[in-house]
C-alpha cells in the first residue's frame, strides 16, 4: 500500500481527537529536536510557526459557537492558544527557552491520551 493511500485510509477512519493528538505528538517531537540541537531564536522559527499555527486552529475551533466541546474547557484552550500566540514570538526573539511551549503541548497530549485511550 502507497503512503498516499496509508494517509487516506488512517484521515476515514481516524477520530478527531485521534487526529489531535497524533499532530501534537508530531509538532512536540519537532520541537523537543529542535531543543536537543540546541536551537535558539530564528532558527527555532519553522518549528515555532507550526505550533503556532495548530494553536491557532484550537483556538479558532473553541471559540466557534457551534464548538460542542463544555464551555470551561473550550475557554481553557482559547486562553492557553493566546499565551502560546504570545510566548512565541519570545521563543523565537530569544527572550524566552522552547521548552515551556514544549511542557504546555505535553499537557494537552496527556489529556487528548485520556480521551483516547481511557483508563
Amino acid at each position: 500500500m502507497s503512503l498516499t493511500a496509508y494517509q487516506r485510509a488512517r484521515t476515514m477512519v481516524e477520530q478527531p481527537r485521534g487526529t489531535e493528538y497524533r499532530l501534537m505528538t508530531q509538532i512536540t517531537g519537532d520541537m523537543i529536536n529542535a531543543r536537543d540541537a540546541g536551537l535558539r531564536g530564528a532558527a527555532l522559527v519553522p518549528v515555532l510557526h507550526r505550533n503556532r499555527e495548530v494553536w491557532g486552529a484550537f483556538t479558532t475551533a473553541c471559540a466557534a459557537s457551534d464548538n460542542q466541546l463544555p464551555e470551561p474547557l473550550r475557554a481553557s484552550i482559547v486562553s492557553i492558544g493566546l499565551w502560546v500566540d504570545r510566548f512565541t514570538s519570545d521563543v523565537a526573539t530569544g527572550r524566552d527557552s522552547i521548552q515551556e511551549l514544549i511542557e504546555v503541548n505535553f499537557s494537552i497530549i496527556d489529556g487528548l491520551r485520556t480521551q483516547n485511550h481511557p483508563a
